[in-house]
């Protein structure tokens, strides 16, 4: 046991650290934060009261942990669960000389903080359950459960699944997968597809979970077996059906089903296209009915699907698709077409000529026994000069003349009835035929030249220039009669057009293209008359459906015109101020001189020579400030005129490597867990301003002083990414700035040096630690400790110099009493 004053000074040293450490104040309702798991023998708070307080007490959840001494000083002698009890609610009284609460009950709280310190367990370790083939993707068969006792509402006991194994696994594929978050295992999409039970009916999963959510660091796991069986599937599409068309049967009529693999299915239809009603029904035992009789015409066939759902109204499987065929009967007699029927016919055509073909319908399926027709001509009126005049194809319905040529003098038009039958019905309709006149009269135009015109080559495009006319003999507004115009001579670029009106045969010339007087100041146009119809054989055109006429087409100034709408040209960055990069050349229509002159030029890089259209460099370069560099060009006419077009240049700038290397962003957190027990690394990467291949392929990096080599090491990762590493673990509790060397590839490569800072720090759950409430000042537990070591050095030098002082002290009485003792010898 330590002498009085050595104790004292024991008990003065703790409360000037305490009293330091702010760990004290009044007595007062307070909650503190511990973390579970640390050393028994912690400070919590120390109390003061007032001077009549000699004592203190502390009642409450201390589960024999909690003491508190006279001097106020609450502390703990034993290592806090936070399973055991989160939260201690404690009870401090100050006590006078007789034991007499004089301040207080006051309530302390202890908030018992989670550490990672239990595991996670699957309750049960292995399962076992089946699943059939081609179940719904995503859908859960089965839920995994483990238990974690840490906090939930900490990473501690988060907890994430994963599958770690399946067998077999074959190609790589993965049938199955787990929801992370709830445990719920489902088929994937290839699963849902590819699980047969004939080619393997058991898999084995191994599943693994893990606690601290999303982080790999310091957390627990634990794994279970699932073990699968896959069953069959009955949930499978039927087979076509076939229903006939206007079924007498009583309806509802059963036509197919449908089974879930398992009961309490809930089974319904649903529409793949959308109709006015959907004649179809299905039970609670999945038959599919016909409500009622369909009809073919109406439609000829039905896709629907048919849906399985739980009780939670969720899907059990993928709906499975239903076809429905509608069957023809011969319902449906032929008709004839909407309007009559009109066919032409020149009175010279020969026997056996086609006049037209007739097309009756029949609503039938088609190409079907129902909806073959047969014609046949069962009239005819007039019946001069004779009957038999047509006949027609019995299944082509092709019409042709039979007898003879016809005459437009013995009858203009003949009326035939024709009956159509199909195997059950026969329907009457009728045809018309017109006999016209045969093309024997050519066009006449009215005058063979229309002279001559004058028009500015600006004139604009569709506007009507001349008229002309022709005249036909034969019979009007037939083929025959009808006459197109056409421009054979004096227009080779198609620059005008000829429009005919339909009931006049007037032909209007119209400027088609844009009239150009630099190319072709005069034409000298020649139209033809000719019709739709040809002539009869020994008829001709002759110079009566000729007509010529003269255009004479006027200058306008045009503006200049550039041989594109965009100039590009590429240069490098680092050309010398003066290099021509490209040019550009305009002509003017009129042959008159241009000026070349820049716009948008904002940055000065360019300039132009005004007369031949070269361009320059003007200024320095920069890709990284502005690529490409685009600028207007401007050709403007001189010498009386000041026409001007404008057209785009753009300049795209080549990089050279004049970057050098940087960091991608500032690494202010980078830090090392103070102190080291085995060599630590930190990642950064670097960039560069350039573009490939002088950034970041290849950068070389390197310590940025040889003083650095004895503690620091620098290792590439690859192109852009490298560590720094610690070659031992004697470093102090500061920040280290690291300077690093990179080097890109470029010729010549470009050299930075770069400076990372790397704090060693105390670390809690992975990261710096900052105990919790503690204030801006407060000393941290590094700093009390700190404080605790210099405070015992001191005592120790002091006990030193006390001991050495009574030890000398103590000889020197002895040498005195020796002294004493000493006598004289006698001679």
């Amino acid at each position: 046991m330590f002498p009085a004053p050595l104790h004292c000074l024991c008990l003065l040293t703790l409360f000037l650290t305490i009293a330091y450490a702010r760990f004290s104040g009044p007595l007062e309702p307070m909650t503190f934060t511990v973390y579970e798991g640390q050393e028994s023998s912690q400070v919590i708070f120390q109390f003061k009261a007032g001077p009549s307080a000699v004592d203190f007490r502390v009642t409450g959840d201390t589960d024999g942990i909690f003491q508190i001494q006279p001097d106020g000083l609450l502390y703990s002698n034993k290592t806090l669960d936070r399973e055991t009890r989160p939260l201690h609610v404690l009870q401090v009284s100050a006590l006078n000389a007789q034991g007499v609460t004089v301040e207080g009950p006051v309530t302390i709280t202890i908030e018992v903080k989670d550490i990672n310190d239990n595991k996670p367990q699957f309750v049960p370790k292995k399962y076992e359950v089946s699943v059939r083939q081609n179940s719904r993707p995503g859908k859960p068969f089965l839920y995994v459960n483990a238990t974690d006792l840490d906090d939930p509402a900490t990473p501690n006991g988060q907890l994430s699944y994963k599958i770690m194994l399946q067998l077999p696994k074959f190609n790589d594929i993965m049938y199955f997968q787990i929801d992370s978050k709830t445990g719920g295992i489902s088929l994937t999409p290839e699963g849902s597809k590819d699980l047969d039970p004939t080619k393997n009916s058991f898999y084995q999963l191994v599943v693994i979970v893990k606690d601290m959510g999303d982080q790999e660091e310091n957390s627990f796991s634990d794994d279970a077996d699932v073990d699968i069986t896959v069953l069959g599937n009955i949930w499978k599409a039927p087979e076509p059906v076939t229903i006939i068309e206007n079924s007498t049967d009583p309806h509802p009529m059963k036509i197919t089903q449908v089974r879930w693999n398992d009961p309490g299915a809930v089974y319904s239809l649903v529409e793949k296209e959308k109709l006015p009603r959907l004649p179809f029904s299905i039970d609670q035992n999945g038959d599919i009915y016909v409500t009622e009789p369909l009809d073919r015409e109406e439609k000829d066939s039905y896709v629907f699907y048919a849906v399985a759902k739980d009780d939670q109204g969720l899907h059990l499987a993928r709906p499975l698709e239903v076809k429905v065929k509608v069957e023809d009967i011969n319902d449906n007699p032929p008709s004839c077409p909407p309007t009559i029927t009109v066919f032409e016919v020149q009175e010279n055509e020969k026997i056996g000529s086609s006049i037209g073909k007739f097309t009756a319908q029949d609503m039938d399926e088609a190409n079907s026994i129902n909806s073959v027709l047969k014609y046949k001509i069962v009239d005819q009126t007039p019946k001069h000069p004779r009957e038999d005049l047509f006949l027609i194809q019995d299944y082509s319905g092709v019409l042709q003349l039979a007898r003879q040529s016809l005459k437009k003098q013995d009858s203009p038009q003949y009326n035939l009835t024709i009956s159509v039958s199909d195997k059950d019905f026969t329907t009457i309709c009728h045809v018309q035929v017109n006999v016209i006149d045969i093309n024997d009269q050519i066009p006449i135009f009215e005058k063979a030249d229309y002279g001559n015109l004058t028009l500015p080559e600006d004139t604009p495009i569709g506007t009507t220039i001349l008229t002309i006319q022709a005249t036909d003999s034969d019979e009007p507004l037939t083929g025959s009669w009808r006459i197109v115009y056409r421009i054979i001579a004096g227009d080779d670029e198609g620059q005008l057009d000829v429009e005919t009106d339909l009931l006049t045969n007037a032909g209007s010339v119209i400027v088609k293209k844009p009239l150009d007087f630099e190319t072709t100041p005069v034409h000298d146009i020649v139209f033809k008359a000719e019709n739709p119809e040809p002539l009869v054989s020994g008829v001709d055109y002759n110079d009566s459906s000729f007509a010529t006429f003269q255009l004479f087409v006027t200058n306008v100034n045009e503006a200049p015109q550039f041989s594109q709408h965009v100039f590009q040209a590429s240069v490098s960055e680092d050309v010398p101020i003066g290099t021509q990069v490209g040019n550009v050349t305009a002509q003017d229509p009129e042959g008159l001189n241009i000026s070349y002159s820049l716009r948008n030029n904002k940055d000065g890089w360019l300039r132009i020579d005004p007369f031949t259209g070269d361009i320059f460099t003007a200024a320095k370069l920069d890709r990284e400030d502005q690529d490409p560099y685009r600028v207007q060009v401007v050709a403007t006419e001189t010498g009386g005129s000041t026409l001007s077009t404008a057209v785009e240049f753009h300049l795209n700038i080549q990089d050279v490597n004049d970057n050098g290397p940087r960091l991608v962003k500032d690494y202010n957190g980078l830090f090392l867990c103070h102190p080291l027990t085995a060599p630590g690394s930190v990642v950064f990467q670097a960039t560069d301003d350039d573009v490939q291949p002088y950034r970041g392929s290849q950068f070389t990096f390197s310590l940025g002083s040889d003083s650095l080599k004895n503690s620091w090491e620098v290792t590439k990762i690859n192109g852009t990414y490298a560590s720094v590493s610690t070659k031992h673990t004697n470093f102090e509790e500061e920040v280290y700035n690291i300077s690093i060397r990179i080097i890109d590839n470029g010729k010549p490569p470009m050299e930075s040096t770069v400076y990372l800072p790397i704090t060693f720090c105390k670390c809690e759950a992975g990261s710096c630690y900052r105990p919790a409430g503690q204030q801006p000042g407060m000393p941290t537990v590094g700093m009390a400790v700190g404080i605790l070591l210099v405070t015992f050095l001191v005592i120790g030098i002091i006990l030193a110099v006390v001991f050495i002082r009574i030890k000398k002290d103590k000889n020197q009485e002895n040498e005195n009493t020796d002294a004493s003792e000493i006598k004289p010898l006698r001679r």
